[in-house]
């Protein structure tokens, strides 16, 4: 696109009416073959466009490209050769005359090779419309002439859209030459308002599919708005904007304006049609006035309806679709608008006043978004590129993209610096000194990243960057990561991050889970019933029923809210895996991890019971309750879609590893000439007390195992044994567990590694901190200086690590605390005293995590009671596996 004269000379040369010729006159002299279609039928490249094709002419081709000049002097001759062409696009015809003819004997010869009935013609001669009784000669029509003409043609496919579009031109012209009396309204005839007939225009438009051909329906709205550019109504528009009137200016402004919200109103799979003409308005305004709050407006627009596209797009999945097409051919020509709202950004980071705003940086991403689709579509066998990019397409776009994303680096670098400064020496953990202003940040740095796998060494560049500044990075993750938020990129710099910062980003692809009363999943369970009450009322809810609160009451209790129902958690885990179960396994070296049993098939509902235990695990997670059960290696890599190795196995069977250890690092010479220990490829296995071969591959009873083949033995039995024989259970459970998050499990693993998910599942592994519990432990009725609170720090400091947690357990309903410690708790506990009986037991309200204590007269008295809660209380047996 060139640059338009008319940027530069905004009081263009006008005619003698004050009308802009070249608007109404676009046909050029050798446009005289009735044959050849006009250059707005030809067909449309969607990447390097010549700037030349119709759909790159520039503002000077639209608005001041010059006609060839008329002769001032009448021929002799009377006879005239006319040019006639219509309006809104099409043949140019050529009519012969004389000027004697009146205007009404013209326009018989035009419907003569038209078809254009006579009572639906006009014909506009230098803005002037031409009246039936006037002779040529009287309009001073020379040889050669362009006449346009306004009128409906028999063939066209929208007809009522076509008129609208010439009624448009024809009020616009007479607005140039004053025949609007200077204002769109003032001494026009009654309907010839340019927003009455905008929103007829799309009052044509069909908004509905008719019948079930979609893409026949989106190809109508295409040829709409194709009349609606080849008529050159967005240039005639801006011209009005342009105007020295300030009515025409008014009005200019205002049928723009509409245009752009009646795009914006149109369906969504509509919206992409109107990608072209808003991006001729941008092209338009930004010659003639790129600081004005009009082109910001038609910016925005395009930014909006490329947002639609682009999720439209996202939604259709790999298949290449008009969506893509429309994505590719505006692609490369929005980088204009990039560069602009980089720099405003770069400018706001900079002066840090009210830091950049969420739409800014969300109109910075509609407009990255397309453009890095057409640079991936075209140059994919490129990326990462090396600069500088020679005689290639898009080599401009690159290159600029380049130093956007390297300002863009240098300008966080400090604004990074400025969080770091904010936070002081106790780092993330004074998330509150970050300021509300940098909430950006983030979605700024996941553009910078973007950018970066463009370009080789971008990435590394980035690495640095954020390794030389994990302290802010964190504060920003743990600060402004919200629900709903795509920041998955942040997983490629897990070792910038903290355990707190990942398990946040976890958490955030679970549920709110707020208590809505109205909308809570009600469960009554009987103690003595745990496992299969609690599976019918999990399993039977749709999973949306489940994302919400969950009320918990036992049978015969009265009890209930957040303790009753961290109890459940640990009552019903303490069944799922329990020992003498059938659904896991529980690991020889390591009491607390667990597997599945691929003998849990005895259960006939043994995969229900997957699909269960993986929602109460993923319920757990959600409702922040640490329950005890970790989940071996084995198990872990098979969620997060990982390959199993021979070092994998080891913790879970220490048996098979030591065996297929031995079989790999045995001399080749020793182990052959042993006929491979009388090896074949088949996997014995033994469930409850029944002994089974599995064939490892074709014919494997009766293929030995050698030197050369082992590899492959070792692989094949650890993928039988370890994968494929309880491939099918967590399977199972992955989708209990995903019917929770609503998105795939691999989504919430990609930020864990299997120590992350440790410290989420149980807890701390160190024993409890006395002293860290008593600092986060405030007292009503007592005071600290009292000896029963004395008394009862020093009697817990006496007491075994599973005599805390059972009193812990008694205190709150939880018997593992965060890994961060008792600041991971969701309040802070509190002693109460008792004002009853001085001898009695203690009793505890575990929803507010209160303990309440009588006024013990003795320190004796005090342990014994408490050393009885730690002994008789129902839950106090779990953890001891």
């Amino acid at each position: 696109m060139t640059l338009s004269r008319y940027s530069d000379n905004p009081k263009r040369k006008l005619d003698d009416n004050g009308v802009d010729n070249n608007i109404l006159h676009k046909m050029k002299r050798h446009e005289v073959d009735a044959d050849h279609t006009s250059p707005s039928q030809q067909p449309f490249n969607p990447w390097r466009s010549d700037e030349n094709s119709p759909q790159n002419r520039s503002f000077s081709d639209e608005c001041s490209s010059s006609s060839s000049t008329e002769s001032s002097t009448r021929s002799e001759s009377t006879r005239l050769q006319l040019f006639v062409r219509m309006v809104s696009g099409g043949k140019t015809i050529v009519i012969q005359a004389d000027t004697k003819d009146t205007v009404e004997n013209l326009h018989k010869r035009i419907e003569v090779k038209t078809k254009i009935p006579v009572n639906e013609q006009r014909v506009i001669y230098k803005g002037k419309q031409l009246q039936d009784e006037r002779s040529l000669s009287y309009y001073s029509i020379a040889q050669d002439s362009s006449l346009h003409l306004v009128g409906r043609m028999r063939s066209t496919d929208h007809p009522v859209a076509c008129r609208v579009v010439d009624d448009i031109m024809y009020i616009v012209s007479l607005m140039h030459r004053g025949g609007g009396g200077g204002g769109e309204n003032n001494n026009l005839p009654r309907g010839m308002s340019i927003n009455e007939k905008l929103s007829s225009f799309f009052s044509t438009i069909p908004t509905e599919a008719g019948g079930d051909d979609e893409s026949s329906y989106i190809e109508s709205t295409e040829k709409y708005l194709t009349i609606f550019t080849n008529s050159s109504v967005p240039a005639a528009l801006v011209m009005l904007y342009t105007s020295p009137l300030e009515a025409n200016k008014s009005c200019g402004e205002s049928s723009i304006k509409l245009f752009l919200n009646s795009c914006l109103a149109l369906p969504e799979e509509q919206q992409g049609c109107c990608l072209p003409v808003v991006l001729e308005f941008c092209r338009l305004l930004r010659r003639v006035c790129p600081h004005n709050s009009l082109y910001g407006s038609c910016r925005n627009t395009l930014g909006s309806l490329l947002e639609t596209v682009q999720e439209l797009v996202d939604k259709s999945g790999i298949e290449f679709t008009s969506l893509h097409y429309r994505l590719l051919t505006v692609g490369e020509e929005i980088l204009p608008c990039l560069s602009e709202l980089a720099d405003l950004m770069e400018q706001q980071l900079y002066e840090d006043n009210l830091g950049p705003s969420l739409y800014d940086v969300q109109k910075f991403s509609s407009f990255w978004r397309p453009l890095r689709y057409a640079i991936d579509f075209q140059l994919s066998s490129l990326i990462p590129i090396a600069l500088p990019l020679r005689s290639t397409v898009l080599e401009a776009e690159v290159g600029r993209i380049c130093q956007i994303f390297g300002r863009l680096l240098t300008t966080m670098h400090i604004c990074m610096l400025r969080i770091e400064s904010s936070l002081g020496g106790r780092g993330v953990a004074n998330t509150e000194a970050v300021a509300l202003k940098w909430g950006q940040y983030l979605n700024i740095l996941k553009i910078v990243n973007s950018m970066s796998e463009l370009y080789q060494g971008g990435k590394e560049k980035v690495v640095r960057f954020i390794n030389s500044r994990k302290v802010p990075f964190c504060a920003l993750i743990l600060k402004f990561v919200k629900r709903g938020d795509d920041h998955g990129w942040i997983s490629e710099y897990r070792e910038a991050t903290t355990f707190e910062c990942r398990r946040h980003l976890a958490m955030m692809l679970f549920p709110d889970g707020k208590e809505d009363y109205s909308e809570m999943h009600e469960m009554l369970i009987d103690r003595s019933q745990v496992l299969k009450e609690s599976y019918v009322y999990i399993s039977q809810a749709s999973p949306a029923g489940l994302h919400g609160a969950l009320f918990m009451e036992f049978k015969n209790e009265e009890a209930t809210g957040p303790g009753v129902l961290r109890e459940w958690f640990h009552l019903v885990c303490q069944e799922i895996f329990s020992p003498g179960g059938t659904l896991f396994l529980r690991s020889a070296d390591d009491f607390r991890r667990f597997s599945p049993n691929p003998a849990s098939k005895v259960e006939p509902l043994h995969l229900d019971y997957f699909k269960f235990a993986g929602r109460v695990i993923a319920l757990a997670l959600m409702h922040k309750v640490q329950v005890g059960v970790l989940f071996d290696r084995v198990f872990y890599l098979q969620l997060t879609n990982q390959k199993i190795s021979l070092e994998d196995i080891k913790d879970t069977d220490r048996v098979i590893y030591n065996s297929c250890k031995q079989i790999l690092e045995m001399d080749p010479v020793f182990f052959d000439s042993n006929a491979g220990l009388g090896l074949n490829f088949v996997l014995e296995t033994e469930e409850l007390g029944k002994r089974e071969t599995k064939e490892l591959i074709k014919d494997g009873k009766s293929t030995a195992v050698d030197s050369k083949n082992r590899e492959e033995y070792v692989k094949l039995l650890i993928s039988e044994r370890f994968v494929t024989s309880v491939s099918e259970l967590v399977e199972k459970f992955s989708e209990g567990f995903s019917d929770i998050l609503s998105v795939p499990i691999q989504s919430f693993f990609r930020h864990l590694d299997q120590e992350d998910f440790d410290g989420m599942l149980r807890g701390g592994e160190n024993q409890i901190s006395v002293d860290d519990w008593k600092a986060h432990t405030e007292y009503n009725g007592f005071k600290e200086t009292d000896r029963q609170i004395d008394w009862f720090w020093k009697i817990l400091r006496k007491m075994t690590e599973e005599e805390r947690r059972s009193v812990l357990f008694f205190w709150t309903s939880n018997k593992f605390i965060p890994l961060e410690g008792f600041r991971g708790l969701s309040s802070k506990l509190y002693i109460y005293r008792l004002h009853e009986a001085n001898d009695r037991l203690p009793t505890s309200h575990t929803c507010f995590y209160r303990l309440c204590l009588p006024k013990y007269p003795t320190m004796g008295l005090m342990e014994q009671r408490l050393r009885f809660i730690t002994q008789d209380h129902v839950s106090s047996s779990f953890g001891k596996w």
